[in-house]
């Protein structure tokens, strides 16, 4: 886990020595993110895969500045593309606020040169397994409209903000309630060993669960 201005990004080794980045937080902290994956061995060219989890800038700050240097692509849902190419967190939600629309690009330092297209888009049920990882792509909205994750076969699952382990709890955020709820309760009947949030240390799903009820 690589904290990132209070969002946590993840690398992931690979057998074939590779790596996938989970997420690449705030934009000003991107010499800590370079190198935290250079001091793990990730060097240009060995990062197979660049997996976001959702459009927020807290999420997608690095990925095209990564996507530059290290030879990667970018991977995410087609629902949340317009965060990305149009600097937009409201572009596919329904909750609007103008002021924090104008004012989180800039407070994020997301700029115009970190604008991006993704090369992939991910659906619910996408193997990762082309990429080295023996894990499935879960389709999980509410947090936002194109929020996704993916849950390994050894029961691992990577939410982004769908859950979260600070005293927020779940994080519904600006987005979608009844699609929220939905993917909670889909998680309800998964074999899930352990979640890695995208803030907050990672936690037993039996803990969330347990809590919740």
């Amino acid at each position: 886990m690589i904290p990132a201005g209070g969002v946590n990004c993840y690398l992931i080794g690979l057998s074939t020595r590779r790596y996938i980045l989970v997420d690449t937080g705030f934009a000003m902290r991107r010499k800590r993110l370079s190198l935290s994956l250079l001091s793990a061995g990730c060097t240009p060219g060995r990062l197979a895969l660049i997996f976001i989890t959702h459009g927020d800038f807290d999420h997608i700050g690095n990925a095209a500045y990564i996507r530059r240097e290290f030879g990667s692509k970018i991977a995410m849902h087609a629902n949340d593309t317009g965060m990305a190419e149009r600097a937009d967190m409201f572009w596919n939600r329904k909750k609007k606020n103008a002021l924090i629309k104008t004012l989180a690009p800039i407070f994020s330092g997301f700029r115009k040169s970190d604008h991006f297209t993704p090369d992939l888009l991910l659906e619910d049920g996408d193997d990762l397994s082309t990429y080295g990882l023996a894990a499935k792509v879960m389709y999980l909205p509410g947090h936002s409209s194109g929020s996704i994750g993916f849950l390994t076969g050894d029961g691992d699952l990577f939410c982004g903000d769908l859950l979260m382990n600070d005293k927020s709890g779940p994080h519904l955020g600006y987005g979608d309630p009844g699609d929220f709820t939905e993917s909670l309760k889909r998680l309800e009947n998964l074999d899930i060993r352990k979640v890695y949030p995208g803030h907050g240390q990672p936690f037993p799903m039996d803990q969330f669960f347990k809590i919740n009820k």
